[in-house]
């Protein structure tokens, strides 16, 4: 068996927390030991459970892969649940770190379980559960719905078959529609020549997860391939399917990545089309259920006879808007029997959410005749079905639908023996989706030019740069098959559940204690009134960005997910349209906050904000494919504009969170690997190029400067993972990662030098162009630190036994370099012979303070942490309003709520600060003069 098989050959799983030593200025540790661990629901215990998977952490050395099982019984002492398990990370030694675990659906939903562990071999997985067929095409039969998958062809899903024996689903395939340019006004689309294309899916790979016990993963690669038009195939696309024992669901995850042309390759429609198998139903008995609001649905029948001017008995009527089907034709009034022919049958239907405010709904007859309108509403939840009272159907739902307008459904060929459903992640009644650049370069010609430019817009313009070739749209679906036509409470429960899909996560506390997600953070600490307040600042902060993402609208196929950068006081508006004060993508690391946030307080609204922010930055503000591979852009007004491309942007340490809580979710997965091609992007591609005055230029093969702080800590954050993932590149990763940080070492200033020469051949790294001689250069940005270096670090010395293990000088010139960036400038220049100059984002990188001080039980540092924290002239102060206030009439489109001291950036810093200062050098904040 291969490394990897035997890595997810894990049977059932549990847990222990281990006693910790309470670092110093920290809050009390909340000493535990147990081999049993409690989990919980974030948020609300749901309703409904189709099955789920999930993350757990373990201590270093407790726990080893081939001599432990795990178990899952109820909180409430009912028996053993199945438990399908794997490892997802490694400690140094070779213990666990992480696990992940899938549970089957739920008849009934306890509000939390326990995880249970016990040394042995595990004993594989119970043969009740999920069992699939490989052959000419791959069947998986959940013990609900059997779901066959073809090998090649268009059809992604063949057929999905319930445990009665009824085919309710078959023809499974994406489709696709473009056209080649965009007419400017309506006058214009009589002299513009626009072509047109179809496309369908085709299928060039499918895999299917080696272990199936409890849950089944099936991968579906290829392309749309044209069925009309003269095209090229192309948009790539992966689409996994999870199917878990005992459910009756589908959790399809589907990405796609732009490999088109701007400006040629419009998307004006994009979707998953199934065919419902309807024939033998009588048109009265088949039902549609379009998606209103807050789980509400419109009751339609392909022939209705509810309303008519002749009654055919309340029985009947019922009957028909419950979904059941109708008494025999004989007990009716044959003045309805008689003339059901005269009765119109309504073969499509189409629902488009085209904003986030409102949505519209029209049937017809058949093709030809005109389309009715039908009552709309606002917000759609997404959740449609098609189906008969006897055959049953399929109901299908967009995760977050209105969210990510333009979005639709469309029901068509009702009346006919095979209807269809599908499903639009981007609706063909919007406007097609148009990636060109937002401005024509307004004469930027030259380095000279755009820097100037950058001075006034804060946008890094250069041609050719602002391209969305190769970024990546990822989204989840949720497909559920029944035997007949379900009641509407039921569907409503459905669509809660493909909306807020359940989620188990282990204590804080727990997480905390084991150290698998660093020890930079702690629990919220109102232990004094100065804890209490930042406390109930960084609740302030999470809920006014959630408020905000409401208020702007900061929804949309490609935007949601994301915030804007900075806010526009005079307009009382975030500055959308104002180069790189727009979409922030990352920029000072909102992402690291929300997900420490999160674990500290397990708060339900913070995962789902997290959890939104990861989906977003990680797909369309990066590169997957072409020149830029692994790198992100820069904050702009479309998230591709700007051209500075780095890897600060696709650091994968924003990704690591959501990736372990989740047990591995494998999209994620899938853009940790390609982060480990980053570093040979910066041999074609200088990030510095504007700027640069030491003569170096990137050449392929060749090694390449990077900078110690945003280049090194994307690749570290990368090479970390793949080393606890042990992926198939861990040996490669581990090397780099131990030379590179050997290489820090050996510069005779270590972090402060700045950059280095890398060598992504080798793995090593020698002094920068600038300092050939290592004889001691001093160059320090703001920047190096705020995009995850310290998380990385201190996880990476976590890693190597708490730095015993790490190459010699690399932890203490860390140190030197958390100390001195916040020493005087006196204490610099007598360190370095120059001081560092002027320096901001001080409350940020009063972390590095703490850092230093409960590294070396200093209080001096921690009050001075505490002093940078409060007394400073680029982030939050104590003396801020700390409220938002409503502003509405005239100044405003809408009513919103406005905070205008509030940026991203600082939301981020001061956020991250406060964490990490809290649980590092807490124990003197009551102390200290501060605030």
């Amino acid at each position: 068996m291969s490394l990897s098989a035997s890595l997810h050959a894990l049977g059932a799983l549990g847990l222990l927390l281990t006693t910790l030593t309470p670092p110093v200025f920290s809050l009390p540790s909340r000493n535990t030991t147990s081999d049993s661990i409690p989990i919980h629901w974030v948020g609300d215990t749901p309703a409904h459970v189709a099955g789920t998977t999930f993350g757990l952490p373990w201590p270093r050395g407790k726990y080893t892969f081939n001599n432990t099982q795990f178990s899952l019984s109820g909180s409430g002492g009912s028996g053993d649940i199945p438990l399908q398990s794997w490892v997802n990370g490694y400690w140094a030694d070779g213990s666990i770190k992480w696990t992940g675990h899938a549970i089957p659906a739920l008849d009934g939903v306890e509000d939390g379980y326990t995880v249970n562990v016990k040394s042995g071999r595990s004993k594989g997985n119970s043969s009740e559960g999920v069992k699939v067929s490989n052959g000419r095409e791959v069947t998986v039969d959940t013990g609900k719905i059997t779901v066959t998958f073809p090998r090649r062809g268009s059809n992604i899903i063949g057929s999905i078959t319930t445990s009665s024996g009824q085919t309710v689903g078959q023809n499974g395939k994406l489709v696709l529609h473009t056209q080649s340019g965009v007419a400017e006004d309506v006058a214009s689309r009589a002299n513009t020549t626009i072509d047109y294309a179809n496309f369908e899916s085709k299928i060039s790979n499918v895999t299917v997860s080696q272990e199936n016990g409890v849950r089944a993963l099936v991968t579906v690669r290829g392309t749309h391939a044209p069925t009309s038009g003269d095209h090229d195939a192309w948009l790539s696309f992966v689409v996994r399917f999870y199917l878990y024992a005992g459910s009756d669901a589908i959790r399809i995850v589907h990405s796609i990545v732009f490999d088109g042309d701007a400006e040629s390759d419009f998307i004006s429609g994009l979707g998953i089309r199934f065919q419902v198998p309807l024939a033998g139903e009588e048109l009265y008995d088949r039902h549609v259920r379009i998606p209103g609001v807050d789980g509400g649905f419109l009751h339609e029948a392909v022939k209705g006879i509810t309303g008519l001017r002749r009654d055919p008995g309340e029985e009947v009527r019922s009957a028909q808007y419950n979904g059941t089907k109708l008494p025999d034709e004989s007990t009716w009034d044959t003045r309805v029997t008689t003339r059901l022919h005269w009765i119109p049958d309504w073969n499509d239907y189409k629902l488009a959410q085209l904003s986030p405010d409102g949505f519209t709904i029209q049937k017809r007859t058949k093709p030809g005749q005109g389309w009715i309108h039908v009552p709309g509403g606002t917000r759609s939840h997404g959740l449609t079905y098609l189906g008969g009272a006897t055959k049953g159907g399929l109901a299908v739902g967009l995760r977050d639908f209105w969210k990510r307008f333009p979005t639709g459904v469309e029901i068509s060929n009702a009346a006919s023996d095979e209807g269809s459903i599908t499903i639009w992640l981007y609706s063909p009644e919007a406007a097609p989706l148009d990636l060109r650049p937002f401005h024509d370069g307004l004469g930027q010609d030259t380095y000279e030019k755009q820097l100037d430019a950058l001075e006034i817009t804060y946008e890094d313009y250069e041609p050719g740069f602002n391209t969305p070739y190769g970024i990546a749209r990822t989204s989840e679906l949720y497909l559920y098959a029944f035997d007949a036509t379900p009641d509407s409470d039921h569907l409503a429960a459905l669509s809660t559940h493909t909306n807020e899909p359940p989620v188990l996560a282990a204590e804080p506390a727990y997480i905390r204690e084991t150290k698998a997600l660093g020890s930079y953070w702690d629990l919220p600490d109102t232990s004094n009134e100065k804890a209490s307040t930042i406390e109930d600042h960084l609740s302030f902060l999470v809920d006014f960005y959630a408020g905000q993402v409401e208020d702007r609208r900061w929804y949309g196929f490609l935007d949601y997910g994301d915030y804007m950068h900075t806010y526009d006081e005079d307009r009382h508006i975030w500055r959308y349209d104002i180069g790189g004060y727009a979409w922030d993508n990352s920029e000072l690391s909102p992402d690291l906050f929300l997900w420490q946030q999160f674990l500290r307080t397990g708060d339900a609204k913070t995962y789902r904000l997290a959890e939104a922010l990861t989906r977003h930055t990680g797909e369309v503000d990066v590169y997957h494919i072409g020149d830029w591979k692994g790198l992100g852009t820069r904050h702009g007004v479309q998230h591709y504009a700007d051209s500075a491309k780095q890897v600060r942007i696709t650091q994968p340490q924003y990704r690591k969170y959501f990736f372990y809580l989740s047990g591995g979710d494998e999209r994620v997965g899938e853009i940790l690997t390609e982060a480990l091609d980053t570093d040979k992007t910066y041999e074609v591609l200088d990030p510095n190029r504007k700027v640069r005055t030491d003569g170096w230029t990137p050449t392929p093969g060749q090694p390449a400067t990077i900078s110690l702080g945003t280049d090194w800590a994307g690749l570290a954050g990368g090479w970390l993972i793949e080393w606890e993932r042990r992926g198939p590149r861990w040996v490669e990763a581990k090397t780099k990662l131990t030379q590179t940080s050997r290489g820090i070492a050996n510069l005779t200033n270590g972090f402060v030098t700045g950059s280095g020469l890398y060598s992504s051949t080798t793995g090593t790294l020698t002094p920068p162009p600038a300092d050939t001689n290592n004889t001691g250069l001093v160059s320090v940005s703001h920047l190096n630190a705020v995009f995850g270096l310290p998380e990385v670090i201190s996880e990476l010395l976590e890693y190597w036994n708490d730095g015993a293990d790490a190459p010699a000088g690399f932890k203490a010139d860390w140190l030197d370099y958390c100390y001195y960036y916040g020493a005087s400038r006196a204490e610099q220049a007598a360190r370095y012979g120059v001081d560092f100059g002027s320096l901001n984002l001080v409350q940020g990188h009063s972390r590095l303070s703490a850092y230093w001080a409960h590294e070396m039980g200093n209080e001096t540092v921690a009050l001075r942490a505490w002093d940078a924290f409060y007394n400073n002239n680029d982030g939050f102060t104590a003396d801020a309003d700390w409220v938002a206030g409503v502003v509405d009439g005239s100044r405003v489109l809408i009513p919103v709520s406005e905070a205008a001291f509030v940026s991203t950036n600082a939301f981020a810093q001061y956020g991250l600060a406060a964490i990490q200062d809290l649980a590092l050098v807490g124990g003197v904040l009551e102390e200290s003069p501060y605030p």
